[in-house]
């Protein structure tokens, strides 16, 4: 895993003594809000709907175990025992005090992580595939490339006041595990015909008000050419972004309203420009020593099959589950990546107790080398584990309610705050994914319902992800009501779409009866078991699903 370097240490402690003064004066009343604002988001503050909002950066969504029992202290000491882990592979405390947010910046640099950057008009955390490093389809490692994309845009000058805020994903395997079609650079690896690393790149992407699948600008970059290229885009988007209007200051407006061909010709005469100076191509020797810090662990030789692994399923209905969707394969043979679910039926999606985060730490250390890591679907991920371990972790994650095997299917919901935190929502997420949560809770009917992934927004700038949802709920507010509107057919994946509304919104008491009756509708039609949902909906289409809820008027 990366370890801060001189300049980093130094680089967040000027920026933790900085923000206490800037706290200082503004609980004695020389700053006033207003003042303040800019101030705070720079440094991950955010103002909710009952209290002040710290987000933490995690870098791509990779932690130590060290750094987990950190943010497990500071939920307990400056919190209310818990935290939110986002769609951003960020982790949100939704109620510490002003006045304790710079020693809890103190404390977060102590295991090198801050808060920069995770608000504001800037580029944000970079975020990549939770299973990097271990997955057995990966072509290489995305994080060291995401590493090097975040030295490079943490606080640059040129781009630390961009139109809107600018989000990055990169991906190191054909299945997109990042989502890179719905941001706005999506960086895929490839190999090149000469067997290097490389790069497609996409540009555009990304949800909110007007979501857009990003296009598709360069089929394929040369590594050394990472940051002159992103560069080049992102002297494009800071020249024609538009500032007048926040609702149409995102890079896919621009890419939107100039056309993808037009922005590819000027983002290519911008990157020759760049090139010329050779001040950002990337040197192999760089590239070397970044990926250094990333090797993989030196693993114990494990026979592919495990006797362990195998009797524990033929023992345990509930093991069993866990090992067929919270199980993925490993690049290493006898070894698994196992999701931990942080969605227990019934619970808030992405929450974790201190004790939780604290457990988890410790069974990192005892079976994963000590890491672990945040997907953008609410979860953590231990990455390198034996499978003949598998029981036993099972097993002591059971203890702490975190045995959940779901991962993948219909209760494995996405979920942002909403109204119960968020002074930007309109609609409540979390009361409604805990209701869908128990009305599909039965390990049976989840079985039945197969691969179904559910998200959840409380308002239009769908931090929940709703827009790629195969069913998406937007939460909107009619003449004071809550109304939830249905989308169907949204992917993120490679498959990358926007679903479509199908109709008319459904009142707080009828919206879980409605998602029932899409679910019950695939059941009925679909071509077989084996035939997933998003399959089904994009073979039939809207119709019969609208007759379904809506009568065939």
């Amino acid at each position: 895993m990366y370890r801060y370097d001189e300049f980093d240490h130094g680089f967040v402690a000027a920026r933790v003594d900085q923000f206490r003064d800037q706290v200082a004066r503004r609980l004695s009343g020389e700053l006033t809000e207003d003042q303040f604002k800019p101030l705070r988001l720079m440094n991950g503050v955010y103002l909710q709907l009952h209290a002040y909002m710290l987000r933490i950066a995690i870098p791509y969504g990779t932690l130590s175990s060290r750094q987990l029992r950190m943010l497990g202290h500071i939920a307990r000491t400056y919190d209310r025992g818990y935290g939110h882990f986002t769609t951003r592979q960020n982790l949100q405390f939704n109620w510490p005090a002003l006045k304790d947010i710079p020693a809890v910046l103190d404390d977060l640099a102590k295991v090198e992580m801050h808060a920069l950057q995770t608000s504001g008009n800037c580029i944000r955390n970079v975020t990549t595939d939770h299973f990097a490093g271990a997955a057995a389809d990966e072509i290489a490692d995305p994080r060291p490339y995401a590493e090097i994309l975040r030295q490079w845009s943490s606080i640059h000058p040129e781009f630390s006041f961009l139109p809107r805020k600018f989000k990055i994903a990169v991906t190191g395997a054909p299945k997109d595990r990042a989502a890179i079609q719905v941001h706005d650079i999506g960086l895929e690896l490839k190999r090149g015909p000469d067997g290097g690393i490389g790069f497609a790149v996409y540009v555009g992407g990304g949800q909110g008000r007007t979501p857009m699948i990003a296009h598709k600008v360069r089929d394929y970059l040369d590594e050394e050419d990472l940051l002159a290229y992103v560069e080049a885009i992102m002297r494009v988007y800071n020249l024609h972004g538009r500032r007048d209007n926040k609702y149409k200051a995102r890079i896919k407006i621009l890419v939107h309203e100039t056309g993808a061909e037009e922005i590819t010709r000027q983002i290519e005469a911008e990157f020759v420009e760049v090139k010329k100076t050779e001040l950002l191509r990337l040197p192999d020797s760089e590239i070397e020593r970044i990926t250094a810090y990333f090797a993989p662990p030196a693993l114990a030789e494990k026979p592919a099959r495990s006797s362990a692994f195998e009797a524990a399923k033929a023992d345990s209905a509930g093991f069993a589950d866990f090992a067929a969707y919270n199980v993925t394969p490993h690049k290493t043979a006898g070894y698994g990546v196992v999701t931990i679910s942080l969605k227990p039926i019934g619970g808030i999606p992405g929450d974790a107790t201190d004790v939780q985060m604290e457990a988890i730490a410790d069974l990192a250390d005892a079976y994963s080398q000590g890491e672990i890591r945040v997907s953008h679907e609410q979860n953590l991920v231990l990455p390198h584990v034996a499978l003949d371990d598998m029981p036993a972790l099972y097993a002591k994650l059971a203890e702490h309610g975190l045995a959940t095997g779901n991962a993948g299917l219909v209760t494995d919901i996405i979920a942002c705050p909403g109204l119960d935190y968020c002074a930007l929502a309109n609609a409540r997420s979390i009361p409604l994914a805990q209701d869908l949560s128990n009305r599909f809770g039965s390990p049976e009917r989840q079985k039945e319902i197969g691969e179904l992934k559910i998200k959840i927004s409380g308002c239009i700038n769908a931090c929940g992800h709703h827009h790629v949802g195969h069913i998406g709920l937007l939460g909107v507010d009619r003449r004071g009501e809550e109304v939830y509107q249905i989308t169907l057919g949204g992917s993120g994946d490679e498959t990358a779409a926007v679903g479509t509304l199908v109709g008319p919104g459904f009142k707080t008491e009828d919206v879980v009866d409605a998602v029932e009756t899409v679910v019950d509708t695939y059941l009925k039609l679909r071509e077989g078991p084996d035939e997933p949902f998003l399959a089904a909906v994009r073979r039939l289409g809207q119709q019969p699903f609208k007759e379904a809820l809506y009568g065939t008027a």
